[in-house]
């Protein structure tokens, strides 16, 4: 089976392109070495997915049909990436969102709706 249908069909990625688009931009390695998406996948097989900052790292155990059903994805590969990755994933995030202090700078299209409500109110 092929790199980015099978990235598809354990629900990676939400359409075909997108996974195709991915192993064309080097984000997937197959056994540590940048593939194709025409790349054939088989049992055993190690793969690095990089994906929104993380590293996923999977073992291929079986090749599914089509798409599969989230509940059965477990069936086709072995997740062993690492706690750390989803913990800096989630610092990141935290990070992002302190990063502009209230009452800094312009305001944001948010910051101007509630300005415009709170002063539209005819309280």
């Amino acid at each position: 089976m092929r790199i980015d249908k099978y990235l598809w069909c354990t629900r990676y990625f939400k359409t075909r392109n997108l996974a195709s688009n991915a192993v064309k931009k080097g984000q997937v390695r197959v056994n540590d070495s940048v593939v194709k998406p025409s790349r054939e996948v088989y049992p055993m097989d190690k793969i690095v997915l990089r994906k929104n900052q993380i590293d996923y790292q999977l073992t291929v155990l079986d090749l599914p049909e089509s798409r599969v059903g989230a509940k059965l994805v477990d069936i086709y590969r072995k997740d062993t990436t690492p706690k750390e990755a989803f913990e800096h994933n989630d610092l990141l995030q935290y990070a992002k969102k302190h990063y502009r202090k209230k009452g800094l700078g312009r305001p944001t299209k948010k910051d101007r709706r509630d300005i415009d409500d709170f002063l539209d109110d005819p309280e």
